[in-house]
């Protein structure tokens, strides 16, 4: 069985076990997830609920957080706004899910917000850093990971340390590549500099030639990546095809371990940002917790940059809802949720407080190779 099909059925069986009304389970806490699980970013919503999963599987596994088990339902949306939107309704307005979490991508994350405004339901670790989900604040919206600025402002100011300032972005156009550039004229501007080249994919295609024609007759130094793993892979290979000879700069979502997979060899030399601790080695503790974690959960699984956010992120929300009661509201978890100030799951804080949901600005630079590894 080969791991993109071990992942799906996974998933189905996730599914297949919530097919049980809500109302029928009075004591389960119930969680709605809207991701991509086909399609050209599936890989995306396939290991960030994998990593989730691990998590919620073992604390019912021990009974549960105060005697209540966790269950998570994951809807596809292909990572597409209009079926993000339309699960969400049925997450609030028909299965009356306790909570939102781990969504997948910004323009999904955004098609959904009026209605999580709207109602009381808790929107929790979505996986996406875009500023326009955390500005303005929203009391029922907590980030786990570091937003799509940090990210930036790390790598620009490393090219610029190298002496790299034709900068240029290939940006899905979209609001997450709007985030991204944003993020990164924001960054260029600290160093009194503007992008060299601007060029743009649609989001869930690969037809990166009109890209390719605006960014590398400009003969940039560094190109920065702000789309998902399928169109920055086809970008790299065709703007290596016109010539070009810089250097790729990617931001966390692209989906680490998906774009070596699609690279192969030519993913050797391709930088990413992370917001995650190194899941590959033991250097941390909670990196040694996942990938025993992983190890245990077999059927494909491996180590992966995305799964572990959606394991660091399930972590913060069970001790969030042990925080919050054996008879947990949205209002107990959100106030849960503040407590964890300065929590600490292993070498890797998250921080909250009341109007500061912002749980991490860690970020820190990886580098593919020619063999389908990350250089820490």
């Amino acid at each position: 069985m080969n791991r993109r099909r071990a992942l799906v059925q996974l998933a189905a069986g996730t599914a297949a076990a919530m097919a049980i009304p809500a109302w029928a389970q009075p004591r389960r806490i119930l969680l709605g997830q809207s991701c991509a699980l086909s399609g050209p970013a599936a890989q995306l919503g396939l290991q960030m609920n994998l990593g989730a999963r691990i998590v919620f599987d073992r604390v019912n596994a021990h009974g549960g957080v105060n005697g209540r088990p966790i269950e998570l339902r994951a809807l596809d949306d292909g990572y597409e706004p209009d079926r993000c939107r339309a699960n969400t309704e049925t997450f609030v307005n028909k299965d009356g899910v306790f909570g939102l979490f781990g969504y997948v991508g910004t323009p999904t994350s955004l098609a959904a917000l009026p209605l999580i405004n709207s109602s009381n339901v808790p929107f929790f670790g979505p996986f996406t850093g875009a500023e326009a989900l955390r500005q303005p604040f929203s009391r029922g919206i907590f980030h786990v990971r570091a937003s799509y600025f940090d990210e930036t402002a790390l790598i620009v100011r490393q090219l610029v340390e190298l002496g790299l300032t034709r900068i240029a972005v290939f940006r899905q156009n979209d609001s997450y590549g709007q985030a991204g550039y944003d993020g990164v004229v924001r960054a260029l501007k600290a160093h009194k500099l503007e992008p060299a080249a601007v060029g743009l994919v649609e989001r869930n295609t690969v037809d990166v030639a009109a890209a390719v024609k605006a960014i590398v007759p400009k003969m940039p130094q560094a190109v920065v990546q702000i789309s998902a793993y399928k169109s920055c892979a086809a970008f790299i290979r065709a703007a290596r095809g016109a010539g070009y000879g810089g250097t790729f700069y990617n931001v966390s979502f692209v989906g680490t371990q998906a774009l070596s997979d699609e690279l192969g060899r030519d993913a050797l030399g391709v930088v990413v940002s992370q917001v995650m601790p190194y899941p590959y080695g033991t250097t941390t503790a909670i990196a040694r917790e996942y990938r025993e974690a992983v190890r245990q959960a077999g059927a494909g699984a491996r180590p992966d940059y995305t799964s572990m956010e959606g394991y660091v992120a399930a972590k913060v929300l069970v001790e969030g809802l042990r925080r919050a009661g054996g008879n947990p509201t949205p209002d107990s978890l959100i106030t849960g949720l503040e407590s964890l100030q300065h929590y600490d799951l292993g070498d890797f804080q998250v921080n909250f407080g009341p109007g500061d949901h912002r749980g991490s600005n860690f970020v820190e630079l990886t580098m593919l190779t020619g063999d389908g590894k990350v250089r820490h």
